[in-house]
């Protein structure tokens, strides 16, 4: 297995956190690299759905991962098994990724031979959403587990994704998760949002994601 590169961010940098996105989308535009920032809550399944999304297009594309986590590298490790590039980024307890911090691993991925990139954001709900990161598209994950009145305690973060994945579908027996509820919620914050139930461990609902992402990529 190739060496894992992980690499440390001391400081959250604010200044010009606009500009630096907008560099950075245009850097990712000619080197023809499509980046998705993923946020979520901690334990929603960001790293598992990344890695099915990973198995059920590696034949199609290659696929990169910016890992960020205060410590630790086995999300990245767990991408370079499933098939996909990946970097380690430790953000020395911050809560969330600025441009800046993006752009660190955006060249540390060293996308020229990559189609796709996932920047897995650190599992908050709350600061991630803030902050421009350069990516093409924005989406949230929210699991079955942690309920459907979400948007009621966190609407931001559902008001400016562009898509929501619905994780764990298959214990979706076990709780009590109204997905119309769900769904009116979300609708009433974001009319435009695309919403996917699925399950990386099943497959359910892959095929909708998956199809898509593509579709934002300009591929068919």
């Amino acid at each position: 297995m190739k060496e894992l590169k992980v690499f440390s961010i001391k400081k959250n940098i604010y200044e010009d956190n606009v500009k630096v996105a907008e560099e950075t989308r245009e850097e990712l535009r000619k080197k023809e690299a499509f980046m998705i920032n993923v946020m979520s809550s901690p334990g929603s399944g960001k790293t598992t759905t990344i890695t099915a999304t990973i198995k059920a297009l590696k034949e199609e594309m290659a696929i990169g991962v910016i890992e960020a986590d205060v410590d630790s590298d086995v999300d990245a490790r767990t991408v370079q098994e499933a098939g996909g590039k990946a970097v380690q980024m430790h953000t020395d307890g911050l809560c969330h990724i600025d441009a800046t911090m993006a752009r660190a691993g955006v060249d540390a991925l060293e996308v020229e031979d990559v189609d796709l990139v996932f920047l897995e954001n650190i599992g908050n709900l709350i600061c991630p959403v803030s902050y421009d990161t350069g990516a093409m598209k924005n989406i949230a994950i929210l699991s079955v587990p942690e309920g459907d009145d979400k948007p009621l305690k966190y609407p931001m973060i559902f008001a400016k994704v562009d898509a929501l994945l619905i994780s764990k579908m298959d214990v979706m027996p076990y709780f009590d998760f109204d997905m119309e509820k769900l769904k009116e919620r979300v609708y009433a914050l974001n009319k435009d949002i695309e919403i996917f139930p699925l399950s990386a461990k099943t497959g359910e609902g892959m095929e909708p994601w998956t199809a898509w992402l593509k579709q934002q990529m300009g591929r068919k």
